[in-house]
């Protein structure tokens, strides 16, 4: 029995919880990870124990009287980390072993103690880790050299971006300090290839991936009303409080401006009703202490029914307790978005999760369909993932030449070639981006020796340089001397406006440039805010779902009557294209002298396509929605068009290169790419941005079919 293989200090505390039984991800990590020195993967759906699941046997195993930090974990959010502090804190009580946090917001107190007597537990983010190796180099080593485990928490968020790179150069210059030799646990509810997290710890081949497949029962109901402009229509906004005002509920829009649009309405519609007035928005854009105001509130509070209309703040596994319904307004651009979404709802045992899902565009129902269709199906997209990530090394170039005070080219190489986060980049290249840095005077030669030069100095001893993603320039919204959130600024800010924040509305007084700060005061009508920012992106096997949904018939019984209408709406409008085999037929739609290709493929494809119809000269109207493009020629023409595109693919590389050096803003998803010789950029934006492999395929076998009942009545 698991129970039995515990330490009697850590069964001790399950008893005390008095816990029924272990949960099954909780038996079975506990059972492997005591007899093994392997790295481990633990995914199991949200709730059910993945935090206890690794820290029972890690605790359990670990010798903390070794001198120096002996576990590692790792959080993507800082809230995150300050939410498992005190369940880690409470479990390690039973040891006496210290735990600590360290980021930003963390006690200074607390980080200089860990630094004059390392030991225990340490909750940390990457960007704190860089911090510690560009500015206290021997701490590192006093720190991690005895480490045993590193526990990374929502491991998924970190797969297929540059953050989850920066991560993997973090844990290979670990174990360049580390004598150890640690081990990795990674955890998470949505993993959709396994063997990319497994090559995450650095040893695929000594990491074991443990699944729980269990799932929770689910009532779902969606729920269709047509938007005619930016806003969400009255009717929809009634339906939903009338879905939600007796509940606890999670809703979850596409954007921070959305979420302060519907936490706004619902508390007007709410206090006209006399209804609760526990309405409220969560998302980066609200201030730190009203986000945990309204977390410690959702979590602790018995009585009372909430609303919190929220981003992916929420959507990670802060605890907030239970809720009753998760609601999800228009489309999530991926699956495991929505699994995770979903899995905030019925968190106690024997509760169903209950999903209500709103569209207000035919394009947006038929999107959440196919998600919906998808997750029944069990289907995770996996994250594509850079293999030669050019950016992240050059600043972890310049990140190890800090550490080092200075180095040789040669060891420089050495560091680098060693990361088996860069594994797929050639010595050669690291050399070429050397002397790059070096001519950009971000680098500077001591004869064989290379040291941090001037303009480095400022890169690196700015706050900024510890991340590898872009933060926007945002103004501070401060009413009677307390911040509210910030906004970024838009034509919208000015004085006398008035906007919607932290789920209020308020009128804007005073702007201050120099501060960057923006005085406001209560008022009773307002816009949402403007956000700088793209959708994400979508994968294929979404929009192949779609297009199978409109030729299959399949019926949506969970579906509401207006959906039903205007999904059988879309499926007559698209029965003018008699498709047989939807695997490698698009429709494509005649009229008025262009045509209209349906591609259904997936965003980075259809970026991939729309580059290079632009090459050859043609102007395009691309809906992303519709995965269309329509285009002013005959359809005679279309197969001479694919033709040239297929030779442009050939020759892309020097396409891409050109339209660079004409708009270098097409890298400015890139945070570090700005500063690589233009070679490398283009291998970047190649590979990150576009996908033209898969749009060779595509064109290479794609049947087109024409609306024939159009054409006849021609």
């Amino acid at each position: 029995m698991a129970y039995e293989l515990l330490s009697e200090p850590i069964r001790r505390y399950v008893r005390d919880k008095r816990w029924e039984s272990l949960r099954p991800i909780q038996a079975a990590a506990i059972q492997h990870i005591l007899s093994s020195e392997a790295n481990f993967i633990l995914a199991s759906r949200t709730a059910s124990g993945k935090t206890e699941a690794a820290f029972l046997p890690i605790l359990s195993k670990v010798n903390f009287r070794e001198p120096g930090v002996q576990v590692l974990y790792i959080s993507p959010l800082i809230a995150l980390i300050n939410d498992q502090f005190h369940r880690v804190e409470e479990l390690c009580a039973y040891l006496n072993v210290k735990v600590t946090k360290w980021h930003g917001e963390a006690s200074r107190a607390a980080k200089k103690k860990l630094l004059q007597s390392p030991q225990g537990i340490v909750l940390i983010t990457p960007e704190s880790l860089e911090a510690m190796f560009v500015n206290a180099p021997y701490s590192v080593k006093a720190m991690f050299a005895h480490l045993k485990y590193v526990v990374i928490d929502e491991i998924h968020s970190f797969l297929g971006t540059d953050r989850g790179i920066h991560l993997k150069s973090i844990l290979s210059r670990l174990d360049g300090v580390n004598q150890a030799g640690f081990r990795v646990v990674g955890l998470s509810a949505t993993i959709g290839d396994y063997q990319e997290v497994k090559n995450f710890t650095g040893d695929a081949s000594n990491t074991k991936v443990l699944r729980d497949n269990s799932s929770k029962e689910m009532v779902t109901s969606f729920f269709y009303h047509k938007a005619s402009t930016q806003e969400l229509p009255l009717d929809l906004m009634k339906d939903l409080y009338k879905q939600t005002y007796n509940h606890k509920v999670l809703i979850f829009p596409n954007s921070r401006g959305r979420a302060e649009e519907i936490a706004v309405k619902l508390k007007k519609i709410s206090g006209k009703t006399n209804g609760h007035p526990f309405y409220f928005s969560h998302h980066s854009s609200v201030d730190k202490e009203v986000r945990e105001y309204v977390e410690d509130f959702a979590k602790n509070n018995q009585r009372h029914n909430f609303c919190i209309a929220c981003t992916s703040t929420l959507e990670l596994g802060i605890d907030i307790g239970s809720v009753d319904k998760v609601v999800q307004v228009d489309a999530t651009q991926s699956i495991a978005s929505l699994i995770q979404r979903v899995g905030r709802s019925g968190r106690r045992n024997g509760e169903k999760s209950e999903l209500l899902l709103y569209a207000t565009d035919p394009w947006s129902l038929l999107q959440s369909l196919a998600c919906w269709k998808l997750y029944q199906e069990g289907y995770i997209e996996s994250a594509p993932v850079a293999q030669r990530p050019y950016d992240i090394l050059l600043h972890q170039l310049l990140s190890t030449v800090k550490e080092l005070s200075g180095c040789t080219k040669t060891q420089l190489t050495q560091r680098l070639t060693s990361n088996y986060a860069f594994a797929g980049i050639e010595e050669g290249d690291i050399q070429k981006i050397t002397q790059e840095l070096v001519q950009q005077d971000f680098l500077e030669e001591l004869g064989q020796e290379v040291i941090i030069g001037v303009e480095g100095e400022r890169t690196v001893n700015s706050r900024d340089f510890y991340s590898v993603f872009k933060t926007e320039p945002y103004f501070k919204v401060v009413h009677a001397g307390k911040a509210v959130g910030e906004i970024p600024l838009t034509p919208q800010v000015t004085e006398d406006e008035n906007l919607l924040l932290a789920a209020q509305i308020w009128k804007i007084k005073f702007v201050d440039m120099s501060a960057k700060r923006i005085e406001v005061m209560p008022t009773k009508d307002g816009k949402k805010p403007l956000f700088f920012g793209s959708g994400g992106l979508v994968d294929g096997r979404i929009r192949e779902k779609m297009l199978h949904l409109l030729f299959s018939g399949e019926e949506f019984p969970e579906l509401d009557e207006a959906g039903k209408a205007t999904l059988n709406e879309m499926r007559q409008d698209f029965n003018v294209f008699p498709l047989v085999e939807p695997v490698i037929e698009r429709p494509l739609l005649e009229k008025d002298g262009s045509i209209t290709l349906y591609t259904f493929q997936g965003t980075k494809v259809n970026r991939s396509l729309s580059f290079l119809i632009g090459c050859v000269g043609l102007e395009t109207g691309y809906n992303e929605q519709s995965s269309s493009f329509t285009l002013s020629i005959k359809k005679e023409l279309i197969s001479d068009l694919i033709e040239q595109l297929l030779l442009f693919i050939d020759d892309v590389d020097f396409h891409l290169e050109q339209a660079l050096m004409e708009n270098d803003s097409l890298l400015d998803f890139s945070k570090w790419g700005t500063m690589l010789p233009l070679k490398y950029k283009t291998m970047i934006l190649k590979e990150r941005y576009y996908d033209f492999g898969e749009a060779r395929r595509f064109l290479q076998s794609v049947k087109l079919v024409t609306n024939q009942i159009m054409n006849t009545t021609e």
